[in-house]
């Protein structure tokens, strides 16, 4: 299989990975054929690109930190306590808990692993899907800072929860791009930092620290962050570190009405952002532990080859194994480049 973006996908073309709904419901299934009528329902959900089966990568194989179940019964809890708290009901505390437990537990049993898939997601219901996803690359990190098991369900079940208060923003604003919010609409946005830490303060089976993880996660090292515009390390770790994945997050999926960017984009712009607003170890920290490139992406090389990104180099993300694009595979020797050993050699451009 391979990545490829909905305007070069074919009518027929067949889905690889699956395509889930918001709430973890399955909208198009692995195996599909894509007709003109499913192609247009993607793009109108805001899916710019879905991965399909290509014989040239069948061996193609992307390991996810979380199985698919796992996923898809987060997305779904985390939908039952947002419906909670906008119908004014309470989260049910242990339930968040036994979901952050399955995450914690798949991402420690395959710790060592890229954090490789690129979340092909609707943008219906972005905070859902943008939650899990955080929860999910908040666990990998704290894993890489050696976090113990503690520590790490209680950095896990924040970031699940970190931006439970945009319940309490109008929709309205949570469709805008943060860029385009009035005065009075950004109080309002910077308003979910409080509400979220309110909110989870009343769960008793969660314990407080991970709602200071609502509360500190757009706190900014150099000061400039809010509620409270803490410094350094006066923001609590867990918060250090949402922040980082918080912004990647939403980097790539272009949250808040921004157009999203590509992995490796992202990751320039976290190390720009680094030592001022992000802290840089965990910056760092966190670039050894995401692939640039990910695997399934299409590339075009310096030497004027195109190709596809069918393996990871742990060791240095940004030099992945690069398969060249051929017409007539089938007849000819496939021809790979490990860019760690072929050095002269670099991606010069993501296709889309």
């Amino acid at each position: 299989m391979r990545q490829m973006g909905i305007d070069y996908v074919k009518i027929g073309d067949k889905l690889a990975r699956s395509i889930l709904a918001s709430d973890g419901q399955i909208l198009l299934g692995k195996g599909v054929l894509l007709t003109a009528g499913y192609l247009s329902k993607l793009r109108g959900l805001g899916i710019t690109a879905v991965y399909i089966e290509d014989e040239q990568f069948q061996d193609l194989q992307i390991i996810d930190p979380i199985s698919d179940d796992t996923r898809r019964e987060a997305l779904h809890n985390v939908k039952v306590a947002t419906d909670a708290i906008r119908s004014g009901r309470s989260i049910d505390g242990t339930k968040v808990k036994k979901t952050v437990n399955s995450i914690v537990e798949e991402c420690i049993a395959n710790q060592g692993v890229l954090m490789n898939l690129m979340d092909m997601r609707s943008t219906e219901d972005w905070l859902i899907p943008h939650s899990v996803s955080v929860c999910i690359m908040a666990t990998v990190l704290g894993i890489a800072r050696s976090l113990d098991r503690n520590r790490l369900m209680e950095l896990a079940v924040g970031g699940l929860m970190h931006d439970v208060g945009l319940t309490k923003v109008p929709k309205e604003i949570l469709q805008k791009g943060e860029d385009r919010l009035s005065d009075e609409e950004r109080a309002l946005y910077e308003k979910h930092t409080e509400e979220g830490f309110a909110l989870l303060r009343r769960i008793q089976e969660l314990s407080v620290v991970t709602a200071h993880v609502a509360y500190q996660h757009h706190e900014r090292v150099d000061g400039s962050g809010y509620p409270r515009q803490l410094t350094g390390d006066d923001i609590h770790l867990y918060g250090r570190i949402v922040a980082v994945v918080d912004l990647y997050d939403k980097l790539v999926n272009g949250t808040l009405g921004a157009k999203p960017v590509l992995p490796h984009q992202a990751c320039e712009m976290l190390m720009g952002l680094s030592g001022r607003y992000l802290d840089m170890e965990l910056v760092q920290l966190f670039l050894k532990n995401v692939a640039t490139y990910p695997s399934g992406i299409s590339v075009r090389l310096s030497t004027g080859e195109v190709g596809v990104v069918v393996d990871q180099n742990k060791s240095i993300p940004m030099r992945p194994v690069v398969r060249v694009l051929q017409e007539r595979y089938r007849f000819v020797e496939t021809k790979e480049y490990n860019l760690i050993k072929d050095t002269t050699v670099f991606i010069k451009d993501v296709l889309r």
